[in-house]
């Protein structure tokens, strides 16, 4: 039952949606101002998804966001009606997301949060179930990812004991961006006892293909 699951904290990483600096891929195919409002329509529809547990008081929120310098983040952040935000920084994706979980370190425990969620804002039909199905399988689990369809993967959620111990694991010998990093991610946990489970697969929206192949599902 929803009392009885751990609080997590949803770290979601953002871009800023300015014209020419998101979705260059798909700005190709529909032109850099619409690809400009396609990011800010689906960063928008996240948060409204991920507020929805929030005033369960199932998650709380952090933005991680690039783009921007720290006036305008904390501007934007306000706009979008979130409180707490971080810079993501330098680095491959992978240096940012554990960038964003040291950072955070410190608020989860003083508000006792043990578990932490990252996603993205690729997601147009991202729900409030795929969240709260993540918060209810830390409870068994360590580890829980959400396959994309292009081998990486739209979501990666932390237990608390990778967390205290082994939060290099998936972080390491893995080349973001390529085909391959949902299966190195698993790789990297191979020698150990931590217990990780699926998602659905999910169609990160990138390019005009990704929009036709999530469209042709629903034909």
């Amino acid at each position: 039952m929803i009392y009885e699951l751990d609080k997590a904290l949803l770290i979601i990483m953002v871009k800023w949606h300015g014209y020419s600096r998101c979705k260059t891929r798909l700005s190709k195919d529909i032109g850099k101002i619409n690809s400009a409002r396609v990011q800010s329509l689906m960063t928008k529809h996240t948060i409204s998804v991920a507020r929805s547990l929030e005033e369960k008081r199932l998650i709380n929120i952090s933005l991680a966001i690039s783009g921007l310098g720290p006036n305008n983040s904390r501007r934007w952040s306000n706009e979008l009606g979130i409180k707490n935000f971080n810079l993501q920084g330098r680095g491959c994706l992978g240096e940012r997301m554990k960038r964003q979980i040291l950072i955070n370190k410190k608020f989860c425990i003083h508000e006792n949060i043990k578990n932490i969620i990252l996603i993205g804002t690729d997601l147009p039909d991202l729900c409030h179930l795929d969240l709260l199905n993540t918060i209810k399988e830390l409870k068994q689990n360590d580890l829980i990812l959400g396959p994309s369809n292009d081998g990486g993967y739209w979501l990666i959620a932390f237990s608390e004991r990778i967390l205290s111990t082994h939060l290099y694991l998936p972080f390491i010998n893995i080349k973001w961006s390529k085909e391959n990093v949902l299966q190195n991610t698993i790789n990297n946990f191979s020698s150990t006892n931590f217990k990780y489970k699926f998602l659905h697969k999910k169609i990160d929206l990138d390019t005009i293909e990704d929009i036709e192949t999530r469209n042709n599902q629903f034909v």
